[in-house]
């Protein structure tokens, strides 16, 4: 875990604000026990975890595509090619909704806006290489330095369901 005392505050006003202003149908499946406290979304967020990323296009539909997602400091962080169809989206409508789903028994989904994220240097530059630099070998660096940008998304509402033993039911 790389958050702070005062990001997990941060992040646990977040999941409340979002719950407080929740519809009635997602409160009947996320009831308060379904839920993942900030410290519990942050454990269970470590390394990298896929996310399906949506988009806006110019004609106002939604694009969505698997991103790896990086948990750092209480915020998703993800990556992708400058000039990839998701970012040109991003930098024209910065408007994006993940969702974390491993399966039936664990869901994370975030709402908010992506900003680009410096990796030039600093804890985030090093979260990204102590996850990649095993997989990819020490060349990965410069990969980094010369490929992906990085995004962090600001999240407006943020929703947890964990439901252990839900992958097994029938």
């Amino acid at each position: 875990m790389h958050e702070t005392a005062a990001d997990l505050a941060a992040l646990q006003q977040l999941l409340d604000a979002s719950y407080a202003n929740a519809g009635e149908h997602l409160l009947r499946i996320h009831t308060p026990e379904r839920r993942l406290t900030a410290e519990q979304v942050c454990e269970r967020l470590t390394g990298m975890r896929l996310l399906a990323l949506a988009t806006v296009s110019s004609a106002g539909r939604p694009v969505v595509g698997p991103v790896d997602g990086i948990f750092f400091r209480g915020a998703f962080h993800f990556g992708s090619a400058p000039d990839s169809v998701r970012f040109r989206h991003i930098d024209a409508r910065p408007w994006v909704s993940a969702t974390h789903l491993p399966g039936e028994e664990l869901a994370i989904t975030v709402h908010g806006r992506a900003e680009r994220a410096d990796t030039s240097s600093g804890a985030l530059r090093q979260t990204l290489l102590d996850i990649y630099t095993p997989r990819y070998g020490a060349e990965w660096e410069t990969f980094l330095d010369s490929g992906p940008v990085f995004a962090r998304i600001d999240a407006e509402r943020m929703f947890t369901f964990s439901m252990p033993g839900a992958d097994t039911l029938g």
